[in-house]
């Protein structure tokens, strides 16, 4: 089997190498003299309002799941920088984007229509609500000489 050329995020997507830029940098934080010279963390950049391969309801859905890490320009920002090694990093943002893409292939519910009870439902429920007063009115308290 041939390898694919970009991130498959289900059976039926495949999104193409050109739409993805990745870029290493220093990752932030405790690591001591190796977080100081090796690049391992990843910037990943993927351009969702340019990608043909998702229909615009999915780029608008996807943009607004992405929230602070979407660009003004359609772009989404991915940074990883949870693992040591720079393959690691890549992996983690690749899935990363690649969950966030899921969830946007995802339609949203149908908006839930109100619904109002039936006459007979709404008679039903006040007659066995008069049943039960009345059950415990003969109750009473008992009076103990």
């Amino acid at each position: 089997m041939a390898e694919e050329e970009g991130l498959r995020v289900s059976a039926r997507v495949l999104i193409p190498e050109t739409h993805l830029e990745e870029s290493f940098i220093r990752a932030s934080g405790p690591g001591g003299q190796n977080v100081n010279k090796v690049a391992t963390a990843v910037q990943l950049r993927f351009d969702a309002r340019g990608c043909r391969v998702l229909s615009d309801e999915v780029a608008v859905r996807l943009m607004k799941l992405a929230g602070s890490r979407a660009t003004k320009a359609g772009e989404i920002l991915i940074e990883a920088s949870r693992h040591r090694t720079q393959e690691r990093n890549r992996a983690d943002a690749r899935e990363r984007l690649a969950e966030l893409i899921r969830a946007a292939l995802v339609p949203p519910p149908p908006p839930r229509k109100k619904t109002r009870p039936t006459k007979g439902s709404v008679e039903r429920r006040l007659a066995e609500k008069k049943g039960r007063s009345a059950t415990k009115k003969t109750r009473g308290s008992r009076i103990e000489d």
